[in-house]
C-alpha cells in the first residue's frame, strides 16, 4: 500500500469515525434514479410542456439544450417567481420522479452500507434536488425507509433553494440537533460540495469514474471514493 493510498484510508476513516449524523446525496449515492427513465427525456418533456403552451421563448436555447430538467425548473421560477406555472412545472417534475423511483438502480453496496451505519448508531438523512416523495417511494421498494424517516429533505415550492444552496442540508441539521461539524455529506456533485462547505459539513465525494470526479476534485473536494465498498467496511471496522 502506497503512502498516498494510506492518508487517503485514514482521512476516509476519521470522516466517518467523527460523523454522528450523516447527510445523503439521493441521486447518485443511494440509486441511479433515471436509470430506467431518462433525465434527458424529463428535460424534454418539459420544454415541450412549455412549447405547447406557447411559452417556448421563456427558455435560452441553452436552458433548452441542457437536458436537466431542474436546469428548466431553475430557469422558469427565475422569471415567474411563485407562480403557478412554476408550481405546475414542479409537480411534472415531481411525477416524473415518482416514475422513475420504480426502475431506479441501487448503488452499488448502499443499502447494506445504510443499514450497517444505522446500526452502529449514526443517525441518516437524505438532503437532496430531488422530491421527497420520489425518495420515500424509492426508499420504500428498497426497505430502508426506517433508516431515515421522518428525515427526508428534498425539493419545495422554491426552486432557488436548491443546491448549491445549503437550505437542505441546515433544515437537516435544524431538525436533528446536529451541529455541521459533527456531521458527513455523501454528495456526487460539485452542488453537493458547495452546499456542504457553505453548511460547514464535512464531504465526502462519490465518484463512480472519472468524468463524475473531476468536477469534485476542481471544486475543491479532497476524499473521494469510487464505490462505496470502502466506505462500506470502514464502517464495519472502524468506529469509535
Amino acid at each position: 500500500m502506497t503512502a498516498e493510498t494510506e492518508n487517503e484510508n485514514e482521512r476516509l476513516r476519521q470522516l466517518i469515525t467523527r460523523a454522528r449524523v450523516v447527510l445523503w446525496d439521493f441521486d447518485g449515492p443511494i440509486c441511479n434514479l433515471f436509470a430506467g427513465h431518462p433525465a434527458e427525456q424529463v428535460a424534454n418533456d418539459l420544454v415541450d410542456w412549455l412549447g405547447g403552451r406557447g411559452l417556448h421563448g421563456l427558455l435560452t436555447d441553452a436552458e433548452r439544450q441542457a437536458l436537466d430538467p431542474q436546469t428548466v425548473l431553475r430557469a422558469l421560477h427565475r422569471r415567474h417567481r411563485h407562480s403557478d406555472l412554476v408550481a405546475e412545472a414542479g409537480e411534472r417534475l415531481t411525477q416524473a420522479e415518482l416514475k422513475a423511483a420504480v426502475s431506479a438502480r441501487p448503488t452499488a453496496y448502499a443499502d447494506p452500507l445504510i443499514r450497517t451505519w444505522t446500526a452502529v448508531g449514526s443517525r441518516l438523512a437524505i438532503t437532496t434536488n430531488n422530491h421527497p416523495r420520489a425518495v420515500v417511494a424509492y426508499l420504500d421498494s428498497r426497505g430502508t425507509t426506517s433508516c431515515f424517516a421522518p428525515h427526508v429533505y428534498g425539493r419545495t415550492e422554491d426552486p432557488h433553494l436548491l443546491k448549491p444552496d445549503p437550505d437542505c442540508l441546515n433544515r437537516a441539521l435544524n431538525a436533528m440537533g446536529c451541529e455541521p461539524s459533527a456531521a458527513l455529506m455523501i454528495g456526487d456533485a460539485p452542488t453537493d460540495f458547495v452546499a456542504a462547505a457553505q453548511a460547514g459539513v464535512p464531504f465526502l465525494g462519490y465518484a463512480r469514474n472519472e468524468r463524475k470526479a473531476k468536477p469534485l476534485r476542481d471544486a475543491g473536494a479532497q476524499c473521494l471514493v469510487d464505490s462505496l465498498l470502502p466506505v462500506l467496511e470502514s464502517v464495519r471496522t472502524g468506529r469509535s
